[in-house]
């Protein structure tokens, strides 16, 4: 029996599975493709779910990989919804729930492409499915733990798709054959608690810190690259916990998000902030400190045999010549490229995080078929 890729998507945004908790999808998904002739592996670290499975054998000559997660982030204001954050409805062709379109929908739309696929036309290689119970949290022991768990024993995709929502309106029209690296730095001026009355007695940490982060908001970091957009440089937040007007505070904070292009590395980031930080120390007479997190470097897979794969099956499903795009954010796609190479298609990502996530199930079924497509192509 066919799996259907629009009920399996409402039984998977049925599970509450807010990061970290699995909420019952990833057991869902484990029974189901158990059931249909696949090996599955619970790759659970640090509390974290994770899913492995495997239609086919170890090392297989060709082994056609997806990735992606059932975590979904938190619903917000509960009663903003017009639904059941968590009840999978569907009112007049769509499908409303938290995870609708990022990105149950998708594991829904390969896992039922794959177990249709090996019923009907069992192919010379292996399938292979890893899902991740963390990949809006903080990703260290989602895909990762699952990269890892593949190379102690032996496991390898030889190319990989990852479903997360791609196309900004249109179903089909961007796969993303790259991202931009992306780094969170937090800064700490320090200065001398004082009476705003007397400021010469004090050391005021605003003035540095707003000079920094002027200096860093207002440098045009490069103009952009054959392969991406221009890099940017947001200040999410400044904040010296203040309350008293008539104190100056001995020490103000901030928080700023690079988004940069292969021009850069994150070594390189890193290193001009500190030479913003090491000027704006010496004109203020303050201490700076500076705490990065990476959350990845920029990547490409250049444009070849898996892009004209996957572009060939959009093409062919939906009538519509995809971009190849490396805009937008993050993904486990920056993990999977260490291991194959590796492009993301999905569905139109416009609902996702919001209330009332939501996806039209027509493109779930067409999802479905691209994935399917691809599938047969790539094992013809």
């Amino acid at each position: 029996m066919p799996v259907d890729p629009i009920a399996l998507t409402a039984d998977l945004v049925r599970c509450p599975s807010v990061t970290p908790v699995e909420g019952g999808a990833l057991q869902l998904l484990d029974q189901l493709l158990s059931d249909a002739g696949f090996e599955t592996w619970r790759v659970d670290r640090a509390d974290t779910p994770n899913l492995y499975a495997r239609w086919g054998v170890r090392g297989a000559k060709k082994s056609f990989g997806f990735n992606g997660h059932t975590d979904v982030v938190p619903v917000g204001d509960a009663a903003a919804w017009t639904v059941d954050p968590f009840g999978g409805e569907i009112l007049g062709g769509i499908l409303y729930g938290r995870g609708a379109t990022d990105m149950k929908s998708s594991v829904a739309a390969f896992t039922a492409a794959a177990i249709d696929f090996v019923q009907d036309s069992p192919p010379d290689g292996a399938i292979i499915l890893a899902i991740t119970g963390d990949e809006e949290g903080p990703s260290t022991d989602g895909t990762i733990a699952l990269l890892d768990w593949m190379q102690v024993n032996r496991e390898t995709m030889t190319v990989c798709i990852v479903g997360e929502p791609t196309c900004p309106d249109i179903m089909g029209e961007m796969i993303k054959v790259g991202r931009r690296g992306s780094l969170t730095s937090h800064f700490t001026v320090t200065g001398k608690q004082g009476h705003s009355a007397y400021p010469h007695r004090a050391k005021n940490p605003l003035p540095a810190m707003v000079r920094l982060m002027d200096r860093l908001a207002s440098h045009k970091m490069d103009k952009g690259s054959d392969n991406f957009d221009p890099s940017t440089l947001a200040v999410v937040t400044i904040d010296t916990g203040n309350p008293a007007t008539n104190v100056i505070p001995a020490t103000c904070k901030s928080s700023a998000n690079v988004r940069f292009n292969d021009l850069h590395t994150s070594q390189s980031v890193i290193a001009w902030m500190q030479a913003e930080i090491d000027a704006v120390a010496a004109d203020f007479n303050v201490q700076i400190d500076m705490a990065t997190r990476v959350s990845g470097e920029s990547f490409i897979t250049p444009p070849g045999e898996l892009s004209d794969l996957v572009s060939a099956a959009v093409r062919a499903e939906t009538g519509i010549i995809p971009k190849l795009s490396t805009t937008g954010g993050t993904s486990d796609a920056r993990f999977v490229k260490n291991h194959c190479p590796v492009v993301e298609i999905g569905l139109v990502g416009k609902t996702m995080h919001q209330v009332d996530e939501c996806v039209p199930v027509e493109q779930i079924t067409q999802l479905t078929a691209i994935y399917g497509r691809i599938l047969r192509d790539y094992f013809s």
